[in-house]
């Protein structure tokens, strides 16, 4: 993995974390005991070409820090090979996710999983998906949450509209 697409893919997330202004994308206050947001809230911002991202809490850039993140695909979205240093769990809220494992990016090898589904990616495995339109998948961890493309030729850094 090349340093300029991780710091890409870093720098793609802190500008995610750190929105201004209310939804879910703000931590609550030191002495907050719970935090209750309703999905119109939610602030998305591009990803790439047919998918967006939102921070629903905590920091995914921060080292130990647990997190939550949405995705939300329109049309038939592809997720290219990639892999993160950290453990990731994935909860498919609604649509369809097809999720695979490996460099090559073969739809014909994914496992469909629908709403309800969960699903656990360890540290530094390479996996892709291909999601149907209207689904979103929520994804926690502990962070830093980085994207490495196994082809950095996927970075969506380059498609974002600033």
């Amino acid at each position: 993995m090349k340093p300029a697409v991780r710091r890409r893919s870093a720098a793609l997330l802190l500008s995610l974390s750190s929105a201004s202004g209310g939804g879910l994308a703000q931590a609550p206050p030191a002495d907050a005991h719970h935090k209750v947001g309703a999905a119109d809230g939610i602030q998305w911002k591009a990803l790439r070409p047919g998918a967006e991202i939102a921070v629903i809490s905590g920091d995914p850039n921060k080292e130990g820090s647990p997190f939550v993140m949405r995705f939300r695909y329109s049309g038939k979205a592809r997720i290219p090979p990639h892999w993160h240093p950290t453990d990731e769990h994935l909860t498919i809220l609604s649509g369809t996710f097809r999720l695979g494992m490996g460099e090559r990016g073969d739809e014909s090898a994914t496992t469909a999983l629908g709403a309800g589904a969960y699903a656990f990616v360890a540290a530094k495995m390479a996996h892709y998906a291909w999601a149907d339109d209207g689904t979103i998948i929520q994804a926690h961890g502990i962070g830093p949450f980085v994207i490495n493309y196994v082809n950095p030729a996927d970075d969506p850094g380059k498609a974002i509209k600033k």
